[in-house]
């Protein structure tokens, strides 16, 4: 791993930035390049109509693979490329114990509905790394989300996602 005078801390080691940016660059590289495709495939030109489905997108494309390009060749063979540490073993395990749970709850909504969903998620959150005790955070989770459910789906009458297995289905809602 790259790291220059200025950023060395005795025991921090990570990916250097300009690797991470240059990752970065490349999937945008791809995603631009693959938009020019599309967009040709499409009609990029010009038809006697006017523009023809693909132009607009085509030149989106042609932006963000220029601009992806730049950056790639700046991250890689740059002057003043960034050789600091991007993120630290420390930082990234702070990073995941907020974006695990989060893609966890995103998927369990899809099963358990938003309700259920968020007052597992809250109440987890609120044990793991708020450090409260499991009965504040049951007591806390059920209240937030049965004010949300009363909001809702009695007073707004806006039925929110209940999930493939409808846990509140006992409800009537």
């Amino acid at each position: 791993m790259e790291h220059d005078e200025n950023s060395a801390v005795p025991g921090r080691s990570g990916i250097a930035t300009h690797r991470v940016e240059a990752l970065v660059a490349l999937i945008l590289l791809i995603i631009g390049i693959g938009v020019i495709v599309e967009s040709r495939r499409l009609g990029a030109g010009w038809t006697s109509d006017g523009p023809g489905p693909g132009y607009f997108p085509f030149f989106i494309g042609l932006i963000i693979a220029v601009a992806s390009a730049g950056i790639l060749h700046q991250a890689l063979l740059g002057n003043a490329r960034k050789t600091e540490i991007f993120v630290d073993s420390q930082q990234l395990k702070r990073v995941l114990s907020v974006l695990v749970p989060a893609t966890v709850y995103v998927l369990a909504v899809g099963f358990l509905g938003l309700y259920v969903a968020s007052a597992i998620y809250i109440a987890l959150f609120m044990i793991v790394l708020g450090k409260y005790s499991w009965v504040k955070s049951v007591i806390a989770a059920l209240v937030v989300n049965t004010l949300f459910f009363l909001m809702f789906e009695a007073w707004f009458k806006v039925p929110l996602f209940k999930g493939s297995l409808d846990p509140l289905r006992f409800l009537g809602y």
